[in-house]
C-alpha cells in the first residue's frame, strides 16, 4: 500500500482523535509512522493499523474503513484535483476510475497494485462497478464512492450483494443516482 494512504489515515486519526491517540496506537504496535507518499508499505501494516484502531475508538471495522473511503475521497481530491476536472458528473467520474484514474495513479506512483473495475449501466441507470482485488476492499471502494458523490453533490444509494467476503469472486457494487 502507497504511503499517501497512510498518510491520510494519520489524517484522519489526528484530526478525529488527537495526538495522542495516534502515538498510542503505533506505540501499541510497535511502529514508528513515518510513511513516504510514494513508497509502499506492507498491506499488513495497514490492516493492523485499522484493527487497532477500532480497538481503541470502539467503532467497528467495516465502519471505519467505509468512512475512510469517504476521507480519502476527499484528501485525494484536494491533493490531486486534476483527476476531477474532466469529469462533469459523478457517473462520469466513476467511469473513468478505472481507464483515466488509475492509469495516472501509475504514472504518479510506482507499482500501485490498484484494484480493477469494470462497468455496467443498467436499464434503470444505476451504474454496476464490479470490483476485483486480491486486498478486498470493497468496503473502502464504497466509501470513497460516497465521498465522491458527496463532491459531486449527488445523493446516491450503493447496493452490494455480490461480494467477495462472501466467497464471491468479485464484489458488484450497484450505484443508484438520486435527482
Amino acid at each position: 500500500m502507497k504511503g499517501v494512504i497512510f498518510n491520510i489515515l494519520e489524517e484522519m486519526v489526528l484530526d478525529q482523535c488527537g495526538l495522542e491517540r495516534w502515538n498510542a496506537i503505533l506505540d501499541k504496535l510497535s511502529l514508528d509512522g513515518v510513511y513516504t507518499a510514494g513508497q509502499t508499505y506492507p498491506d499488513d501494516e495497514l490492516f493492523a493499523l485499522v484493527t487497532e484502531i477500532s480497538e481503541q475508538t470502539g467503532i467497528e471495522a467495516g465502519t471505519l474503513v467505509g468512512a475512510f473511503g469517504e476521507f480519502l475521497f476527499d484528501n485525494l481530491a484536494r491533493r490531486y484535483p486534476a483527476f476531477l476536472e474532466k469529469q462533469p458528473d459523478l457517473c462520469s467520474f466513476l467511469e473513468s476510475v478505472d481507464g483515466v484514474i488509475h492509469l495516472e495513479v501509475k504514472k504518479l506512483f510506482d507499482n500501485p497494485a490498484l484494484p480493477r473495475f469494470e462497468y455496467e449501466k443498467l436499464e434503470n441507470g444505476s451504474l454496476l462497478m464490479r470490483y476485483t482485488s486480491p486486498r478486498k476492499l470493497c468496503i473502502l471502494a464504497e466509501g470513497l464512492i460516497r465521498g465522491a458523490a458527496k463532491k459531486y453533490q449527488t445523493p446516491i444509494s450503493i447496493t452490494h450483494d455480490i461480494c467477495c467476503h462472501k466467497g464471491d469472486p468479485h464484489c458488484d457494487i450497484i450505484v443508484e443516482f438520486h435527482t
